[in-house]
């Protein structure tokens, strides 16, 4: 199973940024070629991206590069510089329809083709960030096997619905949600949203925990000193470890009396509630927590 609790944006124009990488330990490298590069020096940020791949590729973390949308029209200049053997998917923004996401895919096919890799082999995350995303979610999640997650753009979303961010994040909440439960109907990852006050540790954690409340699997960084923050948001808590141990402890007990359901700390603990509890216990085997 796909586990992305953070992933570290570094702009693709600042070698220096990128050859710290490896002294730091997200789940995945997000090398960027789209927000954090500035037009006139998209050229410069791919031959650099392109030379610092393989060295990328060594920290074992998974390789995940922005490239610019398709409606800049350097989209396929972006993948012929990024992709190679050692890369784990694509990230894509101002994703508008299904057919936006065939034609993105074609154009990857022509460069795994070229490349000698493997058609299919390269994955897909795109950046849902406009109302016609949001609204088109699961027809444009399920409409090609490349995809593995998708990822929310809060500040493309609210700049497209002409409306202002706020510290309550209310303008977001009912993209944020459709988005989640979209991505679950569709068998994919959801991905938060990056939070920009990267020195408030407290507020960040409070983000990422409301994040992970409604669906979302991990977090974007914009910054190394959140890896951690948001992996551990991410990671089953011990608590949660432990009470979904007794969860289970509990039922079994009730099953031996011949009852379909319990109760443990006041609660009713029932078929779904023990789902849960054993799906938890089995993430954090798969991520080495326990």
């Amino acid at each position: 199973m796909l586990y992305l609790r953070s992933l570290l944006f570094i702009p693709g124009n600042q070698p220096k940024m990128l050859n710290k990488a490896p002294n730091v330990f997200p789940d995945a490298f997000i090398p960027d070629l789209e927000d954090s590069v500035a037009w006139d020096n998209k050229d410069d940020a791919r031959n650099i991206v392109h030379n610092h791949l393989d060295m990328l590729s060594q920290t074992s973390k998974l390789l995940i590069p922005r490239v610019n949308a398709l409606e800049t029209g350097i989209l396929k200049e972006d993948l012929q510089a990024v992709i190679n053997q050692n890369v784990f998917a694509i990230a894509i923004g101002k994703i508008y329809s299904s057919k936006d996401v065939q034609e993105i895919s074609n154009l990857i096919s022509k460069a795994e083709k070229e490349k000698k890799i493997q058609e299919g082999s390269i994955k897909l995350i795109l950046w849902m960030e406009t109302a016609q995303a949001i609204i088109n979610a699961y027809e444009i999640l399920t409409s090609n096997k490349r995809i593995v997650g998708s990822a929310f753009g809060a500040e493309d979303f609210t700049n497209d619905m002409g409306i202002h961010r706020t510290e309550n994040e209310n303008e977001i909440f009912f993209a944020r949600n459709q988005l989640s439960v979209a991505s679950r109907a569709a068998n994919v990852i959801a991905l938060d949203t990056p939070f920009f006050a990267f020195k408030d540790p407290d507020a960040l954690k409070e983000n990422s925990l409301f994040a992970k409340s409604i669906g979302f699997k991990g977090k974007f960084a914009i910054h190394p000193d959140q890896i951690d923050i948001i992996n551990d948001c991410f990671s089953p808590s011990i608590q949660e470890i432990d009470h979904a141990k007794k969860v289970i402890k509990t039922f079994e007990e009730a099953k031996k009396q011949g009852r379909g359901s319990t109760s443990l700390d006041g609660l009713v603990i029932d078929v779904p509630v023990v789902k849960r509890a054993e799906s938890l216990l089995n993430i954090s085997k798969e991520m080495g927590i326990i």
